[in-house]
């Protein structure tokens, strides 16, 4: 006798039913919730400005040194007096290691990466009050203000941390920013349809462009 295969019960429609509605459901919540990159502009904070020039400072500073051993090896000691040989030469270094550094932080800061090698590696660049490029010009008078934050003995470069902007003396008087991209990921209903929107961890918050122009 021939064996009777039965097929299996087939679930009631009601349950079918729900299980596609969940799936469905569970398949429009991930769409929904996919992460959304964003990207923000802030103003540099003292300390990253702060660590950014210590960073400037190194590399200027093994410039500097590796300009003086070159003098030292290539200029004779046994030159005359009233050269002073390779001592006196040393000594020259510095005024020339000053217009190098001047032009650094013009050249650099002018550029398209808009900062030097300690800004770009902390992500910060610099900025006019609207936060676009500066022009050589301005980067150069920049920098020389900020021979009046060093004879305030550094409060001008201390004022970055109390200021709205985080701008210094120089920048104060200069007209200019220092800033920073911020760069983050959202999980949101919905992303963002206007700039300056920002996830406040339950919803969609509108909020005032911190470069807004005036």
């Amino acid at each position: 006798m021939a064996a009777r295969i039965e097929a299996a019960p087939r679930p009631p429609a009601e349950t079918y039913g729900a299980n596609r509605a969940g799936n469905f459901m569970s398949t429009a919540y991930q769409l929904a919730y996919q992460p959304v990159a964003r990207t923000e502009v802030a103003f540099a904070g003292f300390w990253r400005r702060l660590l950014a020039f210590m960073i400037d400072y190194i590399f200027l500073f093994g410039v500097e040194l590796a300009l003086a051993a070159a003098v030292y090896v290539f200029v004779p000691t046994t030159v005359s007096a009233v050269q002073g040989g390779s001592l006196r030469a040393i000594e020259e270094v510095g005024p020339v290691m000053s217009a190098i550094a001047w032009a650094y932080y013009g050249i650099f800061e002018s550029s398209p990466a808009r900062g030097t090698l300690g800004k770009m590696a902390l992500g910060l660049y610099v900025g006019d009050i609207h936060g676009d490029p500066i022009t050589f010009r301005r980067a150069v008078w920049r920098n020389w203000l900020k021979v009046l934050s060093w004879v305030t003995l550094g409060t001008g470069f201390v004022l970055a941390g109390f200021t709205p902007r985080k701008q210094g003396l120089h920048d104060l008087l200069g007209g200019t920013l220092v800033l920073r991209k911020v760069h983050y990921f959202v999980t949101a209903p919905e992303a963002p349809t206007e700039p300056g929107e920002h996830w406040d961890g339950t919803r969609w918050v509108a909020s005032v462009p911190p470069l807004e122009r005036t």
